[in-house]
């Protein structure tokens, strides 16, 4: 179980976790395994895990592109139906994460799944907005993922996707206060430790859920920015979202080398 921090115990926190040997694979796991062990009521229907049911190109991804220390640290919001929810890729679109990222591998069906939204792994055939936009941004700015990766790393804050009995998407901050605290708890500790795995000088929220958490979680000395959320839900996405990625890490003093 993580030891979330809060208030004068983060340092503490972050300090226990600086001397251990735990590997992004290892936190994943204990992730998966805590975060499957939380209830949620309605409006909550379904609840998708991929860190257990997609865990081998979820591994993939972690071993294959998390290794070293980074200088950024991207963090997304949660899984969404036609990315991690597919792939176990944050922002798993599934050509950019076969494509660009060069992973593939056998992913399971979760226990129980909306009959609007089945996992059908690298099957499927929808495309993730949201997925297509960051990965493409990623490849416009550095052209191959060895470049990029040598300095950043994209983590979604929550593991788990929730759809409600008419199988629309819900964001963790819809959740009700008495399941949404001990999700935080959990969600922030892991990024706590996965920030300090990684060494990150600079946290990069990817909307504003996701910087909350951030600020939540992240101690003192990794400078924190936002960008914009490339989901199509938002109205400001549609204009040219990848030029209003690099106007804001550039106001922050946020630079790829």
């Amino acid at each position: 179980m993580f030891r979330p921090p809060s208030g004068d115990a983060a340092p503490g926190f972050l300090s226990g976790i600086m001397t251990s040997l735990d590997s992004l694979v290892s936190l994943s796991r204990r992730l998966g395994t805590s975060a499957g062990a939380l209830v949620f009521a309605p409006p909550v229907a379904f609840v998708y895990n991929p860190l257990i049911y997609a865990r081998d190109p979820h591994e993939q991804y972690l071993e294959r592109w998390g290794s070293g220390t980074k200088r950024m640290l991207f963090v997304g919001m949660n899984p969404g139906p036609f990315g991690m929810m597919q792939t176990g890729v944050p922002f798993g679109e599934v050509s950019r994460v076969e494509g660009w990222l060069g992973i593939s591998g056998k992913v399971l069906r979760p226990p129980a799944e909306h009959p609007k939204r089945p996992v059908e792994g690298f099957a499927c055939r929808r495309s993730e907005v949201s997925g297509a936009r960051l990965w493409d941004w990623a490849r416009r700015r550095c052209v191959s993922p060895e470049s990029f990766f040598a300095q950043a790393f994209v983590w979604n804050w929550c593991p788990l996707g929730f759809l409600d009995a008419g199988g629309r998407n819900l964001t963790p901050e819809k959740l009700p206060r008495a399941e949404r605290s001990p999700l935080e708890a959990l969600c922030d500790g892991a990024l706590a430790e996965v920030a300090a795995i990684l060494d990150v000088r600079w946290a990069i929220g990817i909307g504003a859920v996701a910087e909350a958490a951030i600020r939540r979680s992240i101690p003192a000395g990794i400078h924190v920015a936002r960008i914009p959320h490339p989901s199509p839900a938002s109205p400001a996405s549609h204009r040219d979202w990848a030029s209003q990625v690099d106007v804001a890490l550039r106001s922050a003093g946020v630079e790829f080398e």
